[in-house]
């Protein structure tokens, strides 16, 4: 009789046949991985944000950045080290209420579980609102038609400290109308050299490119009785290009300039003419066309 551990005469050694089955199955799994096509995906992300505890939108060594902080998300979910990129880069302590950014993955992951993906590892203050599958070609710079920003300017005597870090406070007397005269001077095609500072992450010769724009709508608007807010709508933005114009709107308000004043600055083509960059925390990027 056979020792119960013993195996009986011809059958197979149980150790030798487990690791054949498991050499067996690493070799159909290369198979299968060989054979599945690993299909590239541009993806488009709207994106919201709060951008007060962030240094802007481009990655920058050592900072919180919402580019940054997406990449390090999208690797995270998908696997995929990506940069994705914006339609243009706010400043820090700008807003977005839908930013858009385009990025080339490889991750079957549906869209609308990135979205769920995404969030659950973003911190609080950054949405994914929706991503979609699009076109190879489309880039969220590149592409883009249109943007409309907007900048709130809080005018109570005692702004909220729930909305402090989200819009200007400026209570002090501004005439309303003339800074609306003023928005009016804006539309159309210019050079906007008066209102674009000069931006450190680009080149001198970048720097040098035209700074012609279109503007399609410029208007301030009274909301919610204490705030004054400017809607601007335009074919491109330069470097601080909105900041830069309501800065100097709030000159016309206070009556250091005039409408025809502004006029001349918009036509000098000359940074230090226009007046003083308002402060980031009033300004949001609205929405992007394409």
């Amino acid at each position: 009789m056979f020792h119960k551990s013993a195996r009986p005469p011809g059958a197979p050694d149980a150790t030798v046949t487990g690791k054949w089955d498991s050499i067996n199955e690493r070799q159909h799994r290369k198979l299968r991985n060989a054979a599945a096509p690993r299909v590239t995906r541009n993806l488009k992300l709207t994106i919201a944000y709060d951008g007060a505890d962030f240094s802007g939108w481009q990655v920058q060594p050592d900072r919180p950045t919402v580019q940054g902080l997406l990449a390090e998300a999208i690797a995270r979910v998908t696997g995929t080290k990506v940069l994705p990129q914006g339609s243009g880069r706010t400043d820090a302590g700008v807003h977005a209420l839908a930013q858009v950014a385009s990025c080339a993955i490889e991750s079957s992951i549906p869209a609308p579980n990135l979205v769920t993906a995404l969030n659950d590892v973003l911190p609080a203050s950054i949405r994914v609102r929706t991503v979609d599958e699009v076109a190879p070609d489309f880039h969220a710079r590149k592409s883009a038609r249109s943007k409309a920003y907007r900048y709130r300017i809080y005018r109570g005597d005692i702004c909220p400290p729930f909305l402090a870090r989200y819009v200007y406070h400026h209570p002090y007397p501004l005439d309303e109308p003339a800074m609306m005269a003023a928005a009016n001077v804006v539309i159309g095609e210019h050079d906007f050299t008066s209102f674009a500072a000069v931006d450190p992450e680009k080149g001198c010769e970048e720097e040098e490119r035209s700074k012609v724009r279109t503007i399609s709508y410029s208007r301030w608007e009274r909301r919610q009785g204490e705030e004054l807010v400017y809607v601007v709508r335009g074919n491109g933005f330069l470097h601080h290009m909105v900041r830069n114009l309501v800065g100097t709107f709030l000159q016309v308000g206070k009556g250091s300039l005039s409408t025809a004043d502004f006029r001349r600055i918009l036509d000098a083509k000359d940074r230090s003419a226009a007046g003083p960059t308002a402060p980031a925390s009033g300004l949001y990027l609205v929405s992007v066309e394409y």
